[in-house]
Order: C-alpha cells, then structure tokens, then sequence
C-alpha cells in the first residue's frame, strides 16, 4: 500500500498551493486512493476518496474542497452531485464523458487504468470531467494521451517500471508530460512527489 505526500504547485509560477497526504492500493475490485490536503500553512483543504472497479472505471468518488463537496460515479457518462457550503443546495451533474479529472494526481492514475495504452498504441482520445479549485466547479475536457516510454529501473527491491505518457489539451494543443510507476505519480504538471514510504503497487 504506497503511502507518501505530493505537493501541488501553479503549473505556471510554481507557487506551492498544498500538500497531498495520501494512501491507495489495489483489491479485489479494483483500486482505491484516499489523501487530504493541507494548505502550505498546515490548515485542511480538503480530501480525495476515489474508488475504481478492475477496468478503471469511477464507482465512486468524493471529493471536498472549501466546504463544496462533490459525489460521482461513472453511471450514464459520468453523474455527480454537488453541494455547496451551507449543505442547502445540491445541483446534478451528468455529461456523456469517460471519468472524472481534477487536481489530484489520483486522477491521473485513474486515467491510465481505464486507457490501458501500450508503447506502440496511437494516441487515445478521452472525455473527461474536470472538478476546478477551489469551489469544485466541472468543466468537460477532451484530451487526447499516448504511451511514448516504457522503462525499467533498478532499485533495491524489485526493477521499477516507468511510464511516460504524452497528453494533449484537444482545445488548445497544449501538450506536457506524466510519468506513473505503478500507481504512484513520479512527475506531472503541478505534481511533485515528495516522500513516498513504500514502493508503488503494480497492476496485473
């Protein structure tokens, strides 16, 4: 069970925005990641619980952040709730996307299990709905990802296996790069990994 903190940074002036505490590991069903967030101040941010079932799809997600909190699955698309502070006001939410996206490194893990690319697949279209800090807004995006290396690194214990994916906003042509071991997030845009206890999981 891969145990460890990321920090999440500005993807443009690399100013810290928080610190991600967080634990996942594979089941029987699937793979689950929960974390919590700090401020850079020591403050709560907020949390992340995503569950996948074997396939990589979202069976159930739920994320809080300033008070506003979100529950989803992929159900139709993908349908959620959102909440606002006071807890009064809920709004549904369903869009004919592939899964969920948002700041976490969680759902850049997510993303890779329900695509399942290989070194010599073409580039793979993926729909996805975006929960945007701080009030969790959704925003649907089009992305388009590819596996471009694949390599093995010599550790104390076992090689360690890491990926390197290629993503392309579709709106924009934006492209930047992700690198996963398993499923922990070695290095993304906004996304360091800063202590890491146990060695990734791997997946069958």
């Amino acid at each position: 069970m891969p145990r460890g903190r990321y920090s999440l940074h500005d993807p443009h002036d690399h100013t810290l925005l928080a610190e991600e505490h967080f634990h996942c590991a594979p089941g029987p069903s699937g793979w689950r990641y929960v974390s919590q967030l700090t401020t850079p101040s020591g403050d709560h941010a907020g949390s992340v619980d995503l569950a996948l079932d074997d396939i990589g799809r979202s069976i159930r997600l739920e994320l809080h952040a300033a008070s506003w909190q979100i529950r989803g699955a992929a159900l139709d698309g993908v349908t959620w709730v959102r909440t606002d502070p006071t807890g009064t006001h809920a709004t549904e939410g369903n869009v004919r996307a592939h899964a969920f996206t948002g700041t976490s490194p969680a759902f850049l893990i997510a993303t890779t299990r329900l695509l399942r690319l290989t070194p010599s697949a073409p580039a793979t279209r993926v729909r996805l709905v975006a929960f945007t800090d701080p009030v969790l807004a959704p925003r649907t995006v089009d992305q388009s990802w590819a596996l471009i290396a694949r390599e093995a690194h010599t550790t104390d214990n076992a090689p360690l296996t890491v990926d390197e994916y290629q993503v392309t906003a579709l709106d924009t042509g934006e492209q930047h790069t992700v690198h996963i071991a398993g499923d922990v997030v070695l290095a993304a845009p906004g996304i360091e990994l800063e202590h890491l206890e146990t060695p990734p999981s791997t997946f069958d």
